[in-house]
């Protein structure tokens, strides 16, 4: 069976075709839409989990790979009183739940995909990442598969899902280039060999996204398509409609990409550092007048950068916090600061910042409980706040939406069409979108939407489905591509 599969930064989602009808696996309890964590006991646990749900073909070419890690696994069960069937490893909302009630015991990580392309990983870590997607797979698979199996949706012999194309950004990271692109895919398609895929292909998301768009064209288009989510943002121009949703080769329809590491988890960043830092003693100023050092606090918060968070997780920050106490003109609010540190509280602050930017989505003002640093501590949180918070992600994202659409003249008149023929403005030498066709979760923030529409105020805006477009798109693709 053929499937659409967003690996997601925020949220992974599958997808099926129902005759002409794109369907979504309910892949958690009450939702189409798992969340991008994992959980573990300890972090040598994973790779034991990895082996356990791994193609028996897979097994000893992995044993003998991760001896290691295999073997600190027995250890750590025998430390931690597990037994072998006792559950250490936990995906999506398991995870979440997992963590909130043991965070400062085990291992946590939010959003995978952003680490993937970053530079300067040492073998471990990719080994490291390639397990965490690897086990992510395995979960998502199996799932989808039960799901299929319990619906009978597919035939007898063909609830076994094979294919997949999964969405990938146009660039997962902002730094490192294409050879940050080939180590993350090389990751994904490890993971998806190892978690039993038969074979898998890869599609730009914000294409992905605009071929749901096009499958409800009866004109041609130029659209520009921004797809904001939870770890990038991407931008696309391509040529849509009944001439060129037929082709199999969209190659030439493509004309203009550009894409970065900014989306709704460096928003959810920004807003925790403006928004709660200041409570933990951002800003304030030490007994000899000079002002606290920053780097502690975005430390504390940036959780979709590993060096940041491996630097707050040493002793010599905790030392660090502990002499900013004493200097501090007020000590009990850098004790807060300790306390994430010492608890690793990070995800649980971060948590929170992104549910005060849902809430901002539909009202001008919210409070945040951090009473799981102190009683009664809240911190009311503005729309205007957040909106300072993230403009320069939002600087960000207009910059790359002009990216693409230059691009995109530049293709235009490579083609060697008269000026009459481009449809390119002649001031900005920008290629001039026929619409602009918007998806991404992230995208449903009120502020992102009036950056986006304040750009080109004469083209019109279509909102797609924020979170399902590009799994629709994916699994529209899977049929083309495998089905040949």
């Amino acid at each position: 069976m053929f499937v659409g599969f967003d690996y997601g930064s925020a949220n992974c989602a599958v997808g099926i075709m129902q005759g002409d009808e794109v369907s979504l696996l309910p892949l958690s309890s009450d939702s189409a839409y798992l969340p991008s964590t994992v959980y573990a006991m300890d972090r040598e646990l994973i790779a034991e989990a990895v082996y356990r749900g791994l193609p028996q073909a897979l097994k000893a070419d992995y044993a003998k790979k991760r001896a290691a890690q295999l073997s600190r696994a027995r250890m750590v069960r025998h430390e931690l009183d597990l037994d072998a069937e006792t559950q250490a490893v936990f995906v999506g909302e398991q995870a979440v739940a997992a963590y909130l009630e043991m965070p400062e015991e085990g291992f946590y990580v939010r959003s995978p995909k952003s680490f993937l392309g970053a530079t300067g990983l040492r073998p471990e870590q990719v080994a490291l990442f390639e397990d965490i997607v690897t086990l992510m797979m395995q979960h998502i698979k199996v799932r989808a598969e039960a799901v299929l199996a319990a619906k009978g949706v597919a035939s007898e012999g063909q609830t076994s899902i094979t294919h997949a194309v999964i969405g990938r950004p146009v660039n997962f990271q902002g730094i490192g280039g294409e050879e940050s692109n080939r180590q993350a895919e090389a990751i994904l398609t490890l993971a998806a060999k190892r978690a039993g895929f038969v074979d898998v292909a890869f599609l730009f998301e914000p294409l992905a996204a605009g071929m749901d768009y096009e499958a409800s064209l009866s004109a041609n288009q130029t659209v520009l398509v921004v797809d904001v989510g939870g770890g990038t943002t991407d931008c696309s121009v391509v040529k849509m409609g009944p001439k060129h949703q037929a082709s199999f080769d969209r190659s030439a329809d493509c004309l203009g990409h550009s894409g970065q590491r900014i989306g709704g988890n460096d928003l959810d960043i920004a807003l925790a550092m403006n928004a709660f830092m200041p409570h933990f003693g951002l800003g304030s100023q030490m007994s000899n007048g000079k002002p606290m050092p920053s780097n502690p606090f975005w430390n504390a918060v940036a959780v979709n950068d590993i060096s940041a968070q491996r630097e707050f997780a040493t002793l010599s920050t905790r030392k660090l916090i502990d002499e900013l106490i004493k200097e501090a003109e007020q000590p009990q609010v850098l004790k807060r600061l300790l306390k994430v540190q010492q608890q690793q509280l990070s995800y649980q602050i971060v948590r929170l910042a992104e549910r005060a930017k849902i809430a901002l989505s539909e009202v001008q003002t919210t409070q945040s409980a951090l009473d799981f640093i102190e009683a009664s501590l809240q911190a009311e949180v503005s729309r205007t706040g957040f909106e300072t918070a993230i403009e320069p992600s939002l600087t960000k994202v207009e910059a790359l939406m002009h990216q693409a659409l230059t691009q995109a003249a530049k293709s235009l008149a490579g083609n060697g069409l008269a000026p009459e023929e481009l449809s390119v403005d002649a001031d900005s030498l920008e290629c001039k979108p026929d619409v602009i066709y918007v998806t991404g979760g992230t995208a449903r923030s009120p502020a992102i939407y009036a950056k986006i529409t304040s750009l080109y105020p004469e083209t019109p805006v279509v909102v797609g489905d924020h979170f399902g477009s590009v799994t629709a798109g994916l699994t529209r693709w899977a049929q083309k591509c495998f089905a040949q």
